[in-house]
């Protein structure tokens, strides 16, 4: 039997892990799963016949090399700081590699090494990234294959909670890493391209720079910048066009609201606040606001953003997450601001037990053909099934095992560290994609 090995079992994992046992006994898979948490391992196989759970520590490398040697093909589910070692520890046994993990540069440099061993190693081939990249240059080479030329390409997605289970002010509950949200938009620069016009968006304005998006049958959505943009011109061949912008979905309103913790300071991860644990929530945002010995917490945090008396909508927001609560305390030592704030949101945003989450993603082709110009929508939307299949589970899970399935057969065997930016990688992950019911709706406007 093929061995494959899953290193670690977390909330993305589920999808992925089924999608294997699934398949296990058609393709002669034997998958071992490995978490921090053996109990965890267990829940996510079962008693599957094709499976074994296990308890592992991916920063001893011993552990790893005992584990790695075994497979024929090794899944990443850790935190991305991880999978340089385990890259390099897959190279020098001769085994393959697949992370949903966006390309490091100390990933990038074991290309060669990577080649020179015959081992390949899948990178970016989750949701975002990996099913963003897949369904943009299927339409852009197509474009391009058709003496086409790109003018314009714009492309967001979000995980968000599903219409059913909108229940919120916020219209929004973690569907992923909790602390990836609270930090968004820190630590890298936001640039993009409009009508051959550089653009850069500094931190603290990132969130009062959106567009709005509507997407048939459900409504409009809210776009802020992500990352930097700029570099996928030469990652998806557009080298010289005017605009290129990338961005993450919100529900309209969300963003200004988020504003309110960035310009208070209340996402800042570089600093512990003195006696955390004992912090009320109240106590908390007050330490964001100017001292005054009779103004309200209320009415001085509606002084700092300028607000008018009748402008609830902010303060209504600010209000359910309970920061005005005097009674409750973080109950965290040491804690930072960032760390605070996540706890606080973990608590009101969390996906209760029969919640649904969806994933959206829209991209828009403007380009020429023949003397005539186009303007080409794709768009996508998963929904999840439960607190355990969510849509994130699915869209980062099946296009992991997909890809991992490839690499088993041979049909992906080309070695090196890559991304699914080409034909051999990606048309044959979207077909089973669609074969799985994630399929892309197109208008031409």
């Amino acid at each position: 039997m093929k061995k494959i090995l899953v290193l670690g079992a977390g909330r993305s994992a589920s999808s992925l892990i089924k999608y294997l046992l699934d398949n296990s006994f058609a393709e002669g898979w034997h998958i071992t799963v490995t978490d921090k948490s053996e109990e965890m391992a267990r829940l996510k196989t079962g008693n599957h016949p094709n499976s074994n759970a296990i308890g592992f520590d991916a920063n001893k490398k011993e552990n790893r090399l005992k584990e790695i040697s075994k497979a024929d093909v090794v899944i990443s589910m850790l935190p991305p700081t991880l999978h340089i070692n385990i890259a390099k520890d897959c190279i020098a046994l001769k085994k393959h590699m697949v992370t949903a993990s966006y390309v490091s540069d100390e990933m990038k440099a074991l290309d060669l090494l990577a080649k020179k061993e015959g081992v390949v190693i899948m990178n970016e081939v989750g949701v975002d990234p990996g099913i963003d990249h897949m369904s943009a240059m299927r339409v852009i080479d197509e474009v391009h294959d058709s003496g086409g030329k790109m003018v314009q390409f714009e492309s967001f997605c979000g995980g968000l909670v599903a219409p059913e289970s909108d229940n919120n002010p916020w219209n929004y509950k973690f569907t992923w890493n909790p602390r990836n949200v609270v930090l968004a938009g820190q630590g890298t620069a936001v640039k993009f391209i409009q009508e051959n016009q550089y653009k850069y968006i500094p931190y603290h304005k990132l969130f009062r720079r959106t567009e709005i998006i509507e997407i048939e049958q459900y409504g409009k959505f809210e776009g802020y910048a992500n990352r930097d943009s700029l570099k996928y011109r030469e990652l998806y061949g557009l080298q010289g066009i005017p605009t290129i912008y990338r961005g993450t979905l919100r529900r309209p309103g969300f963003s200004r609201a988020w504003d309110i913790f960035v310009q208070l300071g209340m996402t800042d991860d570089s600093y512990i606040m003195e006696g955390s644990e004992n912090m009320t929530y109240r106590q908390f945002l007050n330490s964001f606001l100017s001292y005054h010995p009779t103004d309200s917490v209320e009415i001085k945090l509606m002084m700092y953003l300028h607000l008018d008396q009748d402008d609830t909508i902010l303060m209504d927001k600010v209000k359910w997450l309970g920061l005005f609560d005097n009674t409750k305390k973080v109950g965290i030592k040491d804690a930072s601001p960032a760390q605070i704030l996540q706890h606080i949101l973990e608590q009101k945003w969390k996906l209760e037990e029969h919640d649904k989450d969806m994933i959206v993603m829209w991209h828009k082709f403007i380009y020429e053909l023949k003397g005539k110009k186009y303007d080409r929508e794709s768009s996508l939307i998963v929904m999840g099934d439960d607190r355990t299949f969510t849509s994130m589970a699915k869209t980062v899970g099946l296009p992991v095992g997909i890809a991992t399935k490839l690499i088993l057969n041979g049909t992906i065997c080309k070695p090196g560290v890559h991304i699914p930016v080409k034909k051999e990688f990606y048309l044959p992950v979207l077909k089973e994609l669609e074969e799985n019911g994630i399929v892309f709706k197109e208008k031409f406007n």
